[in-house]
């Protein structure tokens, strides 16, 4: 039995036995405590030790079961076994009260030793793992090609050095870290995949940027399982704030660790840290920690062929017990070898001050000395020459030099024999590894001769053989032809080819010929040897002078196209016509003559790229890598030409690309060019990265519509899709190959926002991209880094359901699921949506978050649930599909006109329309200030006007202007409207006294009104900008005819819209007209791209719409001046003005002879006002929130002769704008008097971070608690509290606070309901930085997700006293402004009292006894007698009433 347990019984409750775990409190030998908490457990059967506390609660079970059986014949049948796992019985209580308070830590650090397939295990090898393989010698022939062609050796032997150090057990001991540095594709993850694969198990992650943060208090969590090795693939160490907690775990010093939710514990950490960075890491100064234990590795930049690569990378894998042996011979061979290591190259890369010294370094070691003066005097130089940001103050720079000498005297002889003050003696040259003989701390080593595939020897040509049958001939003493080439019989076979001659060889033969020169301006055989030999292998000659090399090959192409110039010293030879090739064999090799069809210069302006080949982005792209790659040219400067020379001709072509993300690369690659990088980094400055046009969609109508979405962790990448349909089942592709995304891109794909996101990461799969660049390139796209899209990328997807949905319903797909799953359906019917697409649409309305964190890998066991989480999605992007159909049929029609394709934006589509091809618009466009006349106009402006907005050109406009209180008019007139007075100024506008917002005037008088008459401009923005013919004549046309358009189609008016755009609409008439699609689907398209354009006009980033001049965005300005002026136009004739709102104006008690005028004012500035609706009571509480009651139609004729249109519809209803009032729970209660339906207690809430519900009902009250532990934060903050207090404070009352709370992850968007206590509900809460808060508008209240509310028929169970506060709410604020009562009363309005008057009791004073409702009063009625003596009815009705209020209170006319 285990040490720390005893099985005990006790008579339970009706004489039952029970049968329970004790657990004994002694130092066990089975069990370890860390942390006040469970740590590990010894597995006998497995002969290790397990961190899983599962198998704890196991064993004891075990143990209780076996204790049952042996004293079975002692029990008799009333026994009950408290098993650990029956979380009734109370042990499992029992068990975390013993671990985490009765206990004390009591641990050994578990696998701080390697245990290999072949070592033996005891208990007190405290080892809970093993690895999978042996240690032993053998084959290891991959892994040496692999790393031998990524590192040089000398780069290779660190690497091995480390990994030996592991194997030895060493490591634990060794104060170094390991740093591989150098740029993407270079073969840093290759070498860390293969330190985790060796050591799988023994391995973590970190976080290098938390570990030199001074801010990060729980930066060392990561290491809690204190791994053996810690690897981090991407790090960054180059902005160290603090390098002390590094320096600490590099050296292995005992930490203090603190995690998350648990006390803190002290710790030695024995990992061995690797680093892959493309960043070098900073080290501050020469007396750096960093600078002893850091050991840099370097990668050669020599690449692998992709297929090949992967293949040895799969070998490696079985030859891992042979890597670990071998890289521990390496390491017993030398264990010292990097002591006194230093990291030069790591220096010059951060630190300016080494920099300046190595800059200084011949002047220090000629003289070994420098005073402080004259060093400083080169500081300040170089730091000028350097542009340094950041240089040392002299204090610093005294300090600092002090590490580069072995002396520093006050007073000092200087070399010149002067007496000197601050003088430094004895340079140390040893620390500059650039200029010393050897590696510093390295043995001195002979680099190994460069190897090459060209081994020349004195040997039977193949080449003889090849053209034994080619016309050849002696050359003469002067080296030329004996005779002309018609003349020659001979063949290359009868000659002695080592004596000189010459040979027609067949036209598609080429010899590269290699003349480079050494340093003595001689011919160089080991400098042509070593460029010839970066070339394709082929068969190779010497040249006659045995110096120069000859490359021959057969060119797949047209040899007469090939340029003769390859680089300096370096010839492309054709023998075409007359030409032949000069020889004298000496010395070459037995390989057989190779082809090769690219790479080679072209002349002229041929077109170097095969554009049969490279039809798209991906072609182009392909061949800028292979171009980076040196695998087309083995020099720096032809390759740049070359991507010059191919993008050139790409944009001369039809080719659409965007290789933008592709510059910094080929910036990088020209930079380092030995000798011609300024010509290098100017030529990359030409380049053309981006077509002149978009990438533009193919169409591919025949192809299957498919549904889809991905998901992206650091180890999984997941694309699910599925066919449209009811019933379809959804495809899930696992880490899917580029060749089944190829295989599923030839389908018709729609995702939601997938133009943005999803198109870019199948894109780069596509192009070979890992899990880890994957990961990489989706977390730039979230984070909005520059440069992380693809061109071609756009265009994968057929649509983007987000993208083409309207304005209205541009929202997250979650919020769309939500509002989906709100709609019965009936409501859906209602829109017009038939049985299958409403099946549809339902099916997707299941809102459910992951809950794993993006930044993590995820489990393999939990990938199928990551899974059906991007099911959900897959559905439910149908579903909005189905859903959004409106915004999807405007956008085919939309895509159909701009003759362009359904993928393409709105705004684009929208700029084809009316721009056509035309790049550049903004020369026809008009602007001016609206403060000053408009004195003369173009006349096809004036025309266009005269025919757009008549009223309006009329008469000249006269501005106004003050003379204190008084307004008159100006004695300028102007052509169009302008407003004098108007000032714009940094961004802000005025106008007649009040501030103008610069998207539109809005202003309100909070109140109760009654007959408010709500007059609306018909599209104000577009208006505006037609009546400033703002694109100019012909692009304003073309504009109009899409505005005026939209309402001829609402109307039906096929005759004028015949007649516009060309007549590009006249198709669409007929297709209505057959039925194919309504009148009301082809408007929707025409409102989408109106919108659009308004947008692009105001639009902070370029694009055709833009005018840069247009600073106040003048279409909105326009209208909100406007709006200024009839407000004071109304209130002149003695009208209030309730609300005005950007378009519309609300006036009470409205008469027909104000409605008009406001008409008429409208259409002077060239706006067409329609009366939208009269409410009959109106209660405006600001801005922005209003409820109102619709006049009843019959009303609304007796008092205009005419019915506004949402009268007609909406007579005697609700109307409610903003929040307040708009609470579904309110209105109906309220306003509307419907019955309140599950939906109508559903809240939704978002945030930007994550939702959590903490359900804590049953949990310990910890508030106490947290106010002590937030007392404390905010004391240490101010330095009230010492670092050791308050680290006390939070061992105390972390774990207390974590008892009272138990957080579910939600995600950003959720659904809930309010509930009572005891329903099991939870506080909602949002995270911030680690932190709870409660979510806005949920405190004091308990919430459920409204689906399991329903799920559990919890619906009783709803705490509706949330919604009865909204509603007092409501009720208190209209109460403000008017009687409550009256207001929601059917109680008519009386306009001689006012709504703020009215009273419900109130008998209308002038209400005609006999219900006639013809007339006004009985004092309009025929039957009135009014003289001297009479003042009664003729149909003999009591009115005294009515005579004697109208002697008091007579009725205004």
């Amino acid at each position: 039995m285990i040490d720390f347990l005893m099985i005990a019984t006790r008579m339970g409750k009706r004489n039952t036995i029970e049968i329970y775990p004790k657990f004994i409190i002694k130092k066990s030998k089975d069990l370890m405590i860390r942390g006040s908490d469970f740590y590990a457990i010894w597995l006998e059967e497995r002969g290790l030790w397990s961190t899983e506390e599962q198998d704890a609660l196991q064993l004891i079970d075990r143990e209780l079961d076996i204790y049952v059986q042996e004293h079975k014949q002692l029990l008799n049948d009333s026994y009950r076994v408290l098993h650990m796992w029956d979380a009734e019985s109370g042990m499992i209580d029992n068990w975390h009260k013993y671990c985490q308070r009765q206990m004390r830590d009591n641990y050994h650090t578990l696998d701080d030793t390697l245990i290999f397939a072949n070592t033996p295990v005891k208990k007190d090898s405290y080892a809970s793992k093993r690895l999978p393989y042996p240690l032993e010698k053998g084959d290891i022939s991959a892994y040496d090609e692999l790393i031998g062609t990524l590192y040089s050796p000398e780069e290779r032997e660190k690497i091995e050095w480390a990994i030996g150090a592991i194997v030895n057990g060493d490591s634990k001991k060794i104060q170094k870290f390991l740093v591989l540095y150098g740029p993407p594709g270079s073969g840093k993850s290759t070498v860390l995949n293969i330190v985790e694969k060796l050591f799988e198990g023994y391995c973590g992650t970190f976080d290098s940027k938390a570990l030199g943060s001074s801010s990060n208090a729980f930066a060392l969590e990561a290491f809690k399982s204190n791994p053996l090795i810690a690897i981090q693939h991407d790090g960054d160490l180059s902005h160290i704030e603090d390098n002390t907690r590094l320096n600490s775990l590099v050296s292995h010093e005992t930490m203090m660790v603190n995690e998350k939710f648990r006390s803190a514990y002290a710790n030695q950490f024995k990992c061995f840290l690797f680093l892959g960075t493309n960043k070098p890491v900073k080290i501050t100064d020469a007396k750096s920690g960093l600078i002893r234990r850091l050991v840099d590795v370097n990668p050669s930049g020599e690449k692998i062929p992709a297929k090949k690569y992967l293949d040895l990378v799969e070998k490696v894998n079985f030859e891992l017990g042979g890597i670990a042996w071998h890289c521990k011979q390496v390491y017993d061979e030398n264990k010292h070898f990097y002591d006194d290591y230093i990291p030069t190259r790591m220096m010059g890369a951060s630190n300016d001050f080494y920099n300046f010294m190595l800059d200084s370094y011949y002047i220090f070691k000629k003289e070994n000395g420098v005073s402080l003066k004259r060093a400083w005097a080169m500081y300040n130089e170089y730091n000028t020459a350097a542009n340094v940001p950041y240089p040392y103050s002299r204090r610093a720079f005294r300090e600092e030099l002090m590490n580069y000498f072995e002396d520093y005297k006050e007073r000092e002889t200087d070399v010149n024999g002067e007496r000197v003050r601050s003088y430094y003696r004895g340079f140390k040259a040893e620390k500059f590894k650039e200029f010393a003989d050897a590696p510093l701390g390295c043995e001195e080593k002979k680099d190994p001769p460069p190897s090459s595939w060209i081994e020349f020897k004195e040997q039977h040509s193949l080449l003889n053989d090849i053209c034994k049958d080619c016309p050849a001939q002696y050359a003469t003493e002067n080296g030329t032809p004996l005779q002309k080439w018609e003349n020659v019989r001979t063949k290359l076979g009868n000659l002695d080819t080592s004596k000189l001659h010459y040979v027609k060889v067949p036209e598609n033969h080429i010899v590269i010929d290699f003349d480079i020169p050494g340093p003595d301006g001689k011919k160089s055989f080991e400098r042509n040897l070593e460029a010839a030999s970066k070339w394709p292998k082929t068969y190779a000659e010497l040249s006659k002078s045995g110096a120069g090399i000859h490359l021959h090959y057969i060119y797949t192409g047209d040899p007469t196209q090939l340029s003769r110039v390859y680089d300096d010293h370096v010839e492309v030879k054709v023998f075409t016509g007359k030409s032949s090739l000069r020889r004298m064999l000496s010395k070459c090799n037995n390989l057989p003559i190779a082809t090769i069809s690219s790479g080679l210069p072209l002349k002229g302006e041929q077109k170097m790229v095969n554009f049969e080949a490279i039809k798209s982005e991906k072609g182009l792209r392909t061949l800028i890598k292979r171009n980076l790659n040196k695998e087309i040219h083995p020099g720096t400067k032809p390759s740049i030409d070359f991507i010059y020379k191919i993008l050139e001709d790409a944009y001369g072509s039809d080719l659409k690309y965007d290789v933008t993300d592709m510059r910094n690369a080929v910036l990088a690659f020209a930079a380092n060019s030995t000798h011609q990088a300024d010509y290098c980094i100017k030529l990359v400055n030409k380049m053309q990265f981006k077509s002149a046009d978009p990438s533009t969609a193919v169409k591919n109508d025949d192809a299957k519509l498919v549904f889809y979405d991905i998901e992206v962790f650091p180890n999984l990448f997941l694309v699910n899709w599925k066919i449209e349909g009811e019933g379809k089942p959804v495809v899930r592709m696992i880490n899917p190959s580029p060749s089944e995304i190829e295989e599923l891109m030839r389908f018709r794909l729609v995702g939601f926002n997938c133009r943005r996101y999803d198109n870019h990461i199948l894109y780069a799969r596509l192009m070979g991209y890992t899990n880890e660049q994957l990961y990489n390139l989706s977390q730039k796209i979230i984070n909005g880094s520059p440069n992380c899209f693809f061109g071609e990328a756009y265009n994968v997807s057929y649509t983007d359901v987000y993208d083409f949905a309207s304005a209205g319903n541009k929202k997250s797909l979650k919020k769309l699921e939500i509002e989906m799953g709100n709609l019965t359906d009936d409501d859906l019917k209602k829109k017009g949506f038939s049985d299958e697409k409403i099946r549809i649409i339902k099916a997707g309305t299941h809102h459910q978050e992951l809950g794993l964190p993006w930044d993590q890998p995820v489990p393999e066991e939990l990938w199928i649930k990551v899974a059906e989480y991007c099911d959900n999605d897959v559905i439910a992007t149908e579903a909005a599909f189905n859903y959004l159909e409106a915004d999807w049929t405007a956008r085919q029609i939309l895509a159909d006109l701009a003759e362009m394709t359904v993928n393409d934006t709105t705004n684009s589509l929208t700029t084809r329309i009316i721009f056509g091809n035309n790049r550049k618009p903004q020369s026809e466009f008009h602007y001016r200030n609206l403060a000053e006349p408009v004195e003369s106009l173009d006349k096809e402006s004036m025309d266009f006007l005269k025919e757009a907005c008549p009223k309006m050109m009329e008469e000249p406009h006269y501005g106004w202007k003050y003379n204190d209180k008084d307004e008159v008019p100006f004695e300028a007139h102007s052509i169009l409207p302008y407003f004098p007075g108007y000032v714009f100024d940094h961004g802000k506008s005025t106008y007649r006294g009040e501030e103008v917002g610069e998207g539109g005037f809005a202003q309100g008088v909070p109140g109760m009104y009654g007959n408010a008459a709500l007059l609306d401009i018909s599209s104000m923005h577009p208006h505006s900008a037609i009546a400033e013919v703002l694109f100019g004549p012909r692009f304003t046309k073309a504009f109009r005819d899409i505005v005026e358009g939209r309402v001829s189609i609402k109307h039906e008016a096929w005759d004028i819209v015949n007649t516009m755009l060309d007549g590009k609409l006249t198709p669409y008439i007929q297709r209505v007209i057959d039925g194919e699609m309504t009148s009301k689907d082809l408007a929707n398209a025409l409102k989408t791209a109106i919108n659009s354009v308004y947008g692009l006009t105001s639009a902070s980033f370029d694009n055709p719409f833009r005018d840069p001049r247009n600073i106040d965005n003048i279409v909105a300005k326009r209208g909100a001046l406007f709006m200024i002026d009839l407000k004071n136009e109304v209130l002149k004739r003695g009208f209030q003005v309730a609300h005005i709102k950007t378009d519309s104006i609300k006036i009470p008690d409205a008469t027909p002879e104000i409605i008009q005028f406001v008409m008429d004012f409208g259409e002077r500035y060239g706006y067409t006002f329609e009366h939208e609706a009269t409410y009959d009571r109106m209660c405006l509480v600001n801005d922005a929130v209003y409820i109102a009651k619709y006049k009843s139609a019959e009303e609304c004729q007796k008092m205009y002769g005419y019915v506004p249109g949402d009268n007609k519809r909406k007579g005697g209803k609700w109307t409610a704008t903003g929040t307040q009032f708009q609470i579904p729970y309110v209105f109906k209660k309220l306003f509307s008097r419907e019955d309140i339906a599950f939906e109508d207690m559903c809240e939704t809430k978002s945030v930007s971070s994550s939702l959590y519900l903490d359900l804590n009902e049953e949990l310990p009250d910890v508030s106490k608690e947290e106010k002590e532990f937030s007392k404390a934060e905010s004391d240490y903050k101010k330095g009230l509290l010492s670092d050791t207090t308050f680290e006390s404070t939070c061992q105390k009352l972390t774990p207390l606070i974590e008892k009272g709370h138990d957080y579910h992850f939600i995600g950003k968007v959720g659904q809930f309901c309010p509930m009572k206590d005891g329903y099991g509900a939870g506080l909602l809460m949002r995270e911030k930085d680690g932190r709870y808060y409660a979510a806005t508008g949920s405190k004091g209240y308990r919430w459920m997700e409204s689906e399991m509310v329903k799920e559990l028929g919890k619906e009783d169970g709803i705490d509706r006293s949330y919604y009865d506060k909204l509603v007092d709410e409501a009720v208190k604020t209209i109460s403000q402004y008017g009687d409550f009562e009256w207001f929601v009363s059917d109680d008519p309005y009386v306009p001689e009292l006012g709504a703020n008057d009215a009273d419900v009791d109130c008998v209308v004073p002038w209400a005609m006894p006999c219900g006639e409702d013809k007339y006004r009063t009985c004092f309009d009625c025929p039957h009135f007698n009014n003289d001297n003596f009479h003042m009664d009815c003729d149909l003999d009705y009591d009115i005294s009433d009515i005579v004697m209020k109208h002697a008091m209170n007579p009725p205004e006319n």
